[in-house]
C-alpha cells in the first residue's frame, strides 16, 4: 500500500470544502470543529490553510494562533513585539502563499514589511549566523571561506544578482520549511533525528521528486537551480541535494556533498557512522560501495563554494547538449571562480574553448590535465592526450560527448556517428572504447569484442576495458582470456590501492564456472 501524503491530501480536502461551501451555507460549528480536530497538531501548513479558509470564524482564528504558537515555540530569538493578532491580512496572505504554494506556480515577491516579520520568526535558525547570509553580491560570496557561505543566499545571488526582495522571498520559504521540521523534532534532537525528519518532510509531506527522464534530460538546468526546484517540487540529484543542504544549514546539521562521476548526493559522517542520503530516492541510505565502480576508487567530497560552481556546470550541460558551446563556455566561466584549480572543470572549459574556435585558450588547459589521474580515479582520461597528439579533432570529441537517449534508435545513431569518427581517427582511444560500449548496448557482442580488443592493443591500462573483455570472453566460454583480462584489471587496481567489489564478485562467479 502506498504511503499517502497526509498534509497534501488534507490541504486538497480543505480547498475542496471551500468550493463546496461557496454555494452553500457556512458549515456549522460542529462540522468545523470536526475538521479542525483532524488537523495534524504539529503542521504549520495545515493550520494556516484552515485559517485561510475560515479566518472569519473563531475556530479559524484559533488555527492561526496554533500556527503562530508552533512557529514561536521553535524560535529562541525574542519576539515580544510580535503576536498573531498583530499580523496584517497581507502578511497572513504572504505566510499562506509561502507555506501552501501550489506546485509549478511562481513564488510571489513579498514586500519589506512581510519579509521583516517572517525573518523575525526565523531569526534563531543557524544560517543567520553565517557571514554569507548578509552578502548582497557574488563578489562578497567569493571572498568568503566555504564554512561561512550561506548556500541558498549564494545560489540566489548567482541567479538573481542583486534582486534582494526576490532572494529574501525564496529564503523565507526555506526558513518556513526549516521551522516546520523543527516543530516535528523531539527535544534535544540528534542529527539522525534531523535527517529522518527532513526526509519525511521533503519527500513525503512536500512531495519533492526526481523528474521523469524525458523532462529533465531536456531541461536539466530547470531542475538544478534552487528557485526552480522550490517552484516545481522536482529536482535532479544536484537540485534536491542543494535544497537538502540549505535546510541542513538552518538546522545546524553538518552534511557533506559527495560527487561520484555523473552524480551527486548528501552524506552525514562521524567517526562512528556514515549515512548516505540519496536524494533521488527519497533519502534512502545506500551503501558507499554502491557509488563506486571499477575505475572509481573513492568518493570525492565538495565544499559549499564548489557546490555553487557545480550548479553552473550543470547549466552548461544543457547548452552542451544543445550544441551551443558558446553558452556552455559562459556557464563554465561562471563556475570557475567557485572551483579554482578543479581538473574536471579545466577539461570541460578546454573543450568548450576549442569548440568555439579558441584553441589558444583551450589547448593549454588540456595540456595541464593530460597526465592527471584524480585521486578518486584509477586511471586517466585519454582524450586530452589524443587530441594534443593529433589522434582526434574537435568533431571527434563532440561525437563522444553527444547526448544519447536510452532507446535503441538513439544508441544506434550514436554508434554510427562514433563508427565514422573512428574511421577518420583510427587511433582515437576513447572513440574505439565507446564504440565497443555502443555495440554492447545493442547486444552485438562479437562487434563489441573486436572493438575492445583493438582498444586494448592501443591502451592496456584501462581497468574498465579489461573487465568488459573478461566478461565478453567468459560469455564465449574462452576462460583463459577471461582470466587473463581479469588479472590485468586487478593488477591495475592494486597499483592504485583499490579492491573493487565488482571485480571480486566477477572473480567469484568466474571461479565457480572455471577455477583458476
Amino acid at each position: 500500500m502506498l504511503k499517502k501524503n497526509h498534509s497534501f491530501l488534507l490541504f486538497i480536502f480543505l480547498s475542496t470544502l471551500s468550493i463546496c461551501f461557496a454555494a452553500t451555507p457556512e458549515p456549522s460549528e460542529n462540522k468545523l470543529k470536526v475538521l479542525y480536530n483532524s488537523l495534524d497538531p504539529k503542521s504549520i501548513s495545515q493550520h494556516l490553510a484552515f485559517y485561510d479558509l475560515y479566518g472569519n470564524r473563531a475556530i479559524g482564528k484559533q488555527a492561526l494562533q496554533d500556527a503562530w504558537n508552533l512557529m514561536s515555540t521553535v524560535n529562541t530569538a525574542p519576539m515580544t513585539h510580535l503576536t498573531s493578532s498583530a499580523l496584517t491580512p497581507d502578511t497572513l496572505t504572504a505566510l499562506v502563499s509561502l507555506v501552501n504554494k501550489p506546485v509549478d506556480q511562481p513564488l510571489p515577491t513579498l514586500n519589506e514589511a512581510d519579509l521583516s516579520i517572517i525573518e523575525s520568526i526565523s531569526a534563531s535558525l543557524a544560517h543567520n549566523k553565517l557571514k554569507g547570509h548578509k552578502a548582497t553580491s557574488e563578489a562578497e560570496v567569493l571572498q568568503l571561506p566555504p564554512s561561512e557561505i550561506d548556500l541558498a543566499r549564494g545560489l540566489f545571488l548567482s541567479q538573481y544578482d542583486s534582486d534582494l526582495s526576490k532572494i529574501r522571498s525564496y529564503e523565507a520559504m526555506i526558513d518556513l520549511m526549516a521551522l516546520q521540521i523543527l516543530v516535528r523534532l523531539p527535544p534535544n534532537a540528534s542529527d539522525e533525528n534531523k535527517i529522518e525528519t527532513i526526509n519525511k518532510f521533503i519527500f513525503d509531506e512536500m512531495g519533492f521528486r526526481f523528474p521523469p527522464h524525458s523532462i529533465y534530460s531536456k531541461d536539466i538546468d530547470l531542475y538544478t537551480f534552487l528557485p526552480s526546484v522550490l517552484d516545481s517540487h522536482r529536482g535532479v540529484c544536484l537540485g534536491v541535494s542543494i535544497l537538502y543542504l540549505c535546510i541542513a544549514q538552518r538546522l545546524s546539521l553538518p552534511l557533506e556533498m559527495i560527487t561520484p562521476p555523473g552524480h551527486i548526493y548528501v552524506r552525514y559522517r562521524t567517526p562512528e557512522k556514515t549515512i548516505n542520503i540519496e536524494t533521488t530516492a527519497r533519502g534512502i541510505n545506500m551503501d558507499s560501495d554502491d557509488y563506486l565502480s571499477i575505475s572509481t576508487r573513492s568518493l570525492q567530497q565538495r565544499n559549499i563554494k564548489e557546490v555553487l560552481g557545480l550548479a553552473h556546470v550543470n547549466q552548461a550541460a544543457v547548452w552542451w547538449q544543445k550544441e551551443d558551446y558558446q553558452k556552455a563556455l559562459e556557464a563554465y566561466l561562471k563556475a570557475e571562480p567557485y572551483m579554482k584549480g578543479d581538473f574536471l572543470l579545466k577539461g570541460l572549459m578546454g573543450y568548450a574553448y576549442i569548440f568555439t574556435g579558441q584553441k589558444d585558450k583551450g589547448e593549454p588547459l588540456l595540456l595541464e590535465i593530460k597526465d592527471h589521474i584524480p585521486d578518486f580515479a584509477v586511471d586517466k582520461d585519454t582524450i586530452p592526450e589524443d587530441y594534443l597528439n593529433g589522434k582526434v579533432d574537435a568533431e571527434g570529441i563532440k561525437a563522444i560527448f553527444k547526448h544519447t537517449e536510452e532507446d535503441r534508435q538513439s544508441i544506434l545513431a550514436k554508434k554510427n556517428l562514433i563508427e565514422e569518427t573512428v574511421r577518420k581517427n583510427p587511433e582515437f582511444r576513447a572513440g574505439i572504447f565507446h564504440l565497443g560500449i555502443a555495440w554492447i548496448q545493442l547486444h552485438r557482442l562479437g562487434e563489441a569484442l573486436d572493438a575492445l580488443k583493438k582498444y586494448h592493443s592501443l591502451y592496456q591500462d584501462d581497468p574498465d576495458a579489461n573487465f568488459y573483455l573478461a566478461a565478453l570472453y567468459e560469455h564465449r566460454m574462452d576462460y583463459n582470456n577471461a582470466w587473463k583480462h581479469l588479472r590485468l584489471a586487478e593488477a591495475i587496481l592494486r597499483s592504485r590501492q583499490y579492491d573493487s567489489k565488482m571485480l571480486k564478485e566477477f572473480r567469484k562467479n568466474l571461479t565457480s564456472t572455471c577455477p583458476e
